[in-house]
């Protein structure tokens, strides 16, 4: 896949490596720091050890120059400041393996502006966050066994590119299409959160069985991967000979039929997240053909 022509996102960050994971998790908290703040004030204020720790925080303010005093009080480390002091600055896009995943955020960015202006809307674009190993989201840790994932919380893409060599020693899926795939269908999670699907789809969840709710994050997935294959059908021009065999081969090696035959394991499709080989495949031919996320609408019927 040729994007030597596309400049590098600038909706980018390498946060390098935290050795202090956060204890967030989930979807749906909010507030950030300030509202843990508005929340525990009035106890602060009803004792002396309350004022005291107001006034250690607003010296700590000053003194680090507006240090997150809410994170040192509930025991988490602000996202990137363990590795900021390990590691120094860190500059997003200055890999080969970044530069490559900076410029296809670039391409998806700009196909998703001209489809979204075509309903007179306007696209906001994820961040994507480059990590080494470890580090932390707005939904918790992220950790490079976890693979690339989609935080909706912060509306980040997190990424170690180390994910990118698993794909072709682990998984057998190598070529610069099936890691721009990877991404492309990240992206899709953002589609799916910026336009209210994700939102009725974990709300749904929460009245389902799990095998139910299974199924429902099933056709996420899949919906994710006819997104990624609407962002191929646009940018067509930049596809060389092999491109698409090497996408529809990253699908198959991402099953949930065959994660579970190479991990030893009889598949249970109840259990599944993300599909079979065979529906993965079939999804992403599909908005590859079409080029219309129209076409991509894996819930009709059910939302």
């Amino acid at each position: 896949m040729r994007l030597d022509d596309f400049d590098p996102s600038k909706n980018t960050r390498d946060l390098g490596r935290s050795d202090r994971l956060s204890s967030r998790g989930g979807f749906n908290r909010g507030g950030g720091g300030l509202g843990l703040i508005m929340t525990i004030l009035p106890f602060l204020l009803r004792s002396k050890l309350g004022w005291m720790v107001l006034i250690i925080g607003g010296i700590g303010y000053f003194m680090f120059g507006g240090a997150n005093v809410t994170s040192m009080l509930s025991g988490e480390a602000p996202i990137g400041a363990t590795q900021s002091a390990q590691n120094g600055s860190q500059t997003a896009c200055d890999t080969e393996e970044e530069l490559f995943a900076c410029r296809v955020l670039r391409s998806t960015e700009i196909s998703w502006e001209r489809l979204f202006a075509a309903g007179g809307q306007q696209y906001k674009a994820p961040t994507l966050n480059f990590y080494t190993d470890q580090n932390s989201s707005a939904c918790g840790a992220a950790q490079a066994a976890m693979g690339p994932f989609y935080c909706p919380a912060d509306q980040g893409i997190y990424l170690d590119t180390n994910f990118f060599d698993d794909m072709k020693n682990k998984l057998g899926a190598s070529g610069d299409f099936a890691y721009a795939y990877v991404i492309a269908h990240e992206v899709g999670h953002h589609i799916q959160t910026i336009t209210g699907i994700s939102n009725k789809v974990r709300q749904t969840q929460g009245r389902t069985s799990k095998e139910e709710g299974n199924a429902l994050q099933v056709r996420m997935e899949l919906q994710a991967d006819c997104y990624a294959g609407v962002w191929a059908n646009l940018n067509q021009q930049y596809l060389e000979t092999g491109d698409i065999k090497e996408g529809m081969n990253a699908a198959n090696a991402i099953g949930d039929d065959t994660l579970s035959r190479a991990a030893g394991r009889r598949p249970v499709p109840e259990s599944f997240t993300h599909g079979t080989s065979e529906q993965r495949k079939q999804w992403l031919r599909r908005g590859l053909e079409s080029g219309n996320p129209n076409s991509c609408n894996t819930f009709e019927g059910i939302l």
